[in-house]
């Protein structure tokens, strides 16, 4: 008797050793809520409860990766899945997928794994896996973009990073609430309308209250597919079609098309191309235009920087405003990068691919700068000018940087012209006292003969500084000349 009292006794201890809640420990999910530091309700209804914050994280979702991120959790992340590339330092973390053994995470001995409802449906004997090894799983997704403060709030939780959400979100509003005085002040009549493809397959769109139909109604948009019905229950993807599309043809004054490895839209050559499409007004004025879908529909914070593309594509006088460079100081590189932005109407860059760190570039590779932070404003245009060869980074011990600070020289400005601009040689060449001094006199003497840039005293003076009223001339008459 008394044996069996021990038995009984040792087998209570084991049940409350094992189902006891503590990130770092087993599975933290139950049915109920009950006394842990943290608890809250995942999005597959699970009761999430946790003694302390997660230090050793897996991330089966690349929003969920970003997300922690910016969060500053990315250090607590030891695992990702194969599309979280950004921010840069993101690749670099060890990739792990849920198609292959779940032996290979259980190994990997992490405190917590992230996922999201749609891994349970397509692969619920792995996620179960996970959970009979005792590891913590949590399932967020936001379905609307009414649910993306909860999702944060969610995460934060799970790393232990609840007042830097707080801050992020505030900045998120902020910004948006920025953006939206600005377009709202565009006066109605002059609002221009637009269709936004989320998918090549039957032409669809997105919901009203998707993160994009808000981005769109942020952007100072008229969303010709307000009415769009959701394909399925929980879905942002909407129904449309060819038809709907043809019929308000005259309207459509911007078409922007999604791409990514989610969903995908058509080409920029592809939308032109299609059959019946040429009556489109968007497609016959060439305002068709590809936005990345990490900066669309991905639930992350970087959403305010894709309403801030469409806002871009449909107000591009008002959104690239360039006045405030029209004097007489002379330019940094980083004015430069502003200035080229602006006046040329470049796209917003973002690496379309999930593979694209695992190839070697010769002049920049995307986020390496070590001198411009992912999260600074001028990020997007430092790296936007550079990607589209308008400017060059230096290489100094296998480490890139920028320099944004130091002053543009006028070779620098010759070459970006040369580069963003379709130049022809003339039939005459212009004599340079000082071409010798120019690294790249071919491009030096092109840009003199094009009278884009003016010679100082029979000199080019190629080290010479340059003021941000003659980038903007200079771009402007390569960008008039296009």
């Amino acid at each position: 008797m008394k044996n069996k009292k021990i038995i009984i006794l040792l087998a209570l201890v084991f049940l409350l050793t094992t189902f006891t809640v503590g990130c770092g420990n087993k599975d933290t999910s139950s049915n109920e809520s009950s006394d842990a530091a943290i608890s809250f309700v995942d999005d597959e209804g699970n009761q999430i409860n946790l003694n302390e914050p997660c230090s050793r994280i897996i991330s089966f979702y690349s929003a969920h990766t970003e997300n922690l991120f910016t969060l500053g959790a990315g250090d607590k992340i030891i695992g990702n899945y194969k599309t979280g590339i950004y921010p840069a330092a993101a690749a670099k973390i060890e990739i792990y997928d849920y198609h292959s053994d779940p032996e290979k995470i259980i190994a990997a001995d992490p405190d917590c794994v992230i996922i999201r409802p749609f891994i349970t449906r397509n692969v619920p004997e792995f996620v179960e896996a996970i959970k009979n090894a005792g590891i913590t799983v949590v399932s967020l997704y936001p379905e609307s973009n009414d649910d993306f403060e909860e999702y944060i709030n969610k995460l934060a939780m799970v790393a232990g990073v609840e007042d830097e959400a707080k801050v992020q979100l505030e900045l998120l509003d902020s910004r948006m609430n920025d953006l939206s005085e600005i377009t709202s002040a565009i006066p109605k009549k002059q609002r221009h309308s637009i269709f936004f493809e989320s998918t090549e397959v039957n032409l669809r769109t997105v919901t009203p209250d998707s993160m994009v139909g808000n981005a769109i109604e942020i952007a100072g948009g008229i969303n010709i597919a307000s009415e769009a019905e959701s394909i399925e229950k929980g879905s942002s993807i909407a129904v449309f079609g060819e038809e709907a599309i043809l019929e308000q043809a005259d309207n459509i004054d911007v078409y922007v098309s999604q791409r990514g490895a989610m969903n995908s839209g058509g080409s920029l050559q592809g939308i032109s191309e299609r059959p019946g499409f040429e009556v489109v007004k968007a497609v016959k004025e060439g305002k068709v235009y590809i936005i990345n879908e990490k900066i669309m529909s991905s639930p992350t914070f970087r959403q305010y920087k894709g309403a801030r593309e469409l806002a871009r594509f449909l107000y591009p006088e008002i959104m690239d405003d360039y006045s405030e460079y029209e004097n007489q100081q002379v330019a940094t590189r980083e004015d430069m990068a502003y200035i080229t932005v602006k006046v040329a109407h470049i796209p917003l860059w973002v690496p379309s691919s999930s593979r694209y760190y695992n190839e070697e570039y010769k002049n920049h590779t995307f986020g390496m700068f070590e001198d411009v932070d992912w999260r600074d404003d001028s990020f997007d245009y430092i790296e936007t000018a550079t990607m589209a060869g308008g400017m060059k980074g230096f290489h100094e011990e296998d480490k890139e940087y920028f320099k944004p600070e130091q002053k543009m020289t006028r070779e620098e400005l010759a070459e970006a012209v040369i580069t963003l601009g379709d130049l022809k040689a003339q039939s005459y060449s212009i004599n340079i006292s000082d071409l010798e001094k120019c690294e790249n006199g071919r491009m030096v003497q092109m840009v003199v003969d094009n009278k884009i840039m003016k010679l100082q005293n029979g000199k080019f003076n190629p080290g010479g500084e340059v003021t941000n009223q003659e980038i903007i001339d200079a771009l402007k008459m390569v960008v008039d000349a296009n």
